[in-house]
C-alpha cells in the first residue's frame, strides 16, 4: 500500500519566481495496481514522482509505504524497494559497461555492495531469461556495451533493471515519450509484460491516453499539484482518448490521442 497525505512542494519559496508544484496531494494505491498518471504540462506529474522516489523532498505531508514513512529518506535508501524508469533511454543505463554488468548493478541495488560477487553461470542464465521475455534478441548480447543498443533497446534494459528485484513501488516518467511510435509500442507491450508478470504497483505519468486506457487499472488526473479525480477500472473501459481531452480540459501540445487516431 502506498499512502500519500498532504504532500505539498514549493520551489523558490519567497521568491519572484515561486512555484507551487504540489499543494496538498492525497492518494492511496494498493498494491497491484497500475495507475496512470494524466494532466497538462506544470500539473506537478513529474515533481510528484521526485517526491515518492526521493529526488525531492516535500515541504509538508507524508509518504508511507507499507506503513512506514519514508517521507523524508534520501533518494539512495529508497533506491532498494523503489525502481524508476525515465523519459530518456540514456539516464537509466550505464553506457560504458556491458548489458551483463548493468543487470548485475540492478540486481544489487541498494544492498551498498559493487560487482564484487561474480558474475556466475546461474546468474547469467538469470539474466538471459529476464532479458528473452522482450523479445528482443538482448540476452545473446550480455557483452554488449549498453552505449551500443539503440534508445529503445536501452529502454527496454532500464525496465529489466528496474524490475530484476521487484520494487515495491515502480516509477514510469514518460518512459515511452523520447521513443517513435514503433518503439514506443514495443516497450509499452514490454512494461505490460513486466508489471503483470511481478504483479507490481506502478505509477505511470504519461501524455499518451491510449496508454492510459488500455494499460492502466486506474487513472488519475492531476492539475496545479493536485489530485483532481479519479478514473475506476469499470469507468476506464467505456471511454476513449479524446473523452479524457475533453473531460478534464486537458491542454498541452504533448498530449497523443493514439498511435492511430482517436
Amino acid at each position: 500500500m502506498i499512502s500519500v497525505s498532504g504532500l505539498r512542494k514549493v520551489f523558490n519559496a519567497g521568491t519572484a519566481s515561486e512555484k507551487v508544484a504540489t499543494s496538498g496531494i492525497d492518494l492511496r494505491v494498493t498494491a497491484g495496481e497500475f495507475v496512470a498518471v494524466i494532466g497538462g504540462n506544470g500539473a506537478g506529474k513529474s515533481t510528484f514522482l521526485n517526491l515518492l522516489g526521493g529526488a525531492v523532498i516535500p515541504d509538508g505531508g507524508q509518504i508511507s509505504i507499507d506503513d512506514i514513512d519514508v517521507t523524508f529518506q534520501p533518494e539512495y535508501r529508497r533506491a532498494a524497494f523503489i525502481s524508476r524508469v525515465f523519459q530518456d533511454p540514456m539516464i537509466g543505463t550505464a553506457p560504458s559497461l556491458t548489458i551483463e554488468d548493468n543487470l548485475t548493478l540492478a540486481l544489487m541495488r541498494g544492498n551498498g555492495r559493487g560487482l564484487r560477487p561474480a558474475h556466475s553461470a546461474l546468474r547469467r542464465d538469470a539474466f538471459r531469461a529476464a532479458l528473452a521475455r522482450l523479445g528482443l534478441g538482448l540476452e545473446s548480447r550480455l557483452d554488449v556495451l549498453a552505449g551500443d543498443l539503440s534508445g529503445g533497446q536501452r529502454q527496454a534494459l532500464a525496465l529489466v533493471m528496474a524490475t530484476l528485484c521487484p520494487p515495491k513501488l515502480l516509477l514510469l516518467d514518460e518512459h515511452t515519450a523520447a521513443l517513435d511510435p514503433r518503439t514506443s509500442q514495443l516497450v509499452m507491450d514490454a512494461t505490460v509484460m513486466l508489471v503483470r508478470t511481478g504483479r507490481l504497483t506502478t505509477l505511470m505519468v504519461t501524455h499518451n491516453m491510449q496508454h492510459a486506457l488500455d494499460y492502466a487499472t486506474r487513472i488519475i488526473m492531476m492539475d496545479a499539484g493536485r489530485v483532481v479525480a479519479s478514473i475506476e477500472a469499470d469507468e476506464i473501459r467505456g471511454l476513449k482518448p479524446a473523452d479524457l481531452v475533453a473531460r478534464f480540459h486537458i491542454q498541452d501540445d504533448r498530449i497523443v490521442l493514439s498511435q492511430a487516431g482517436v
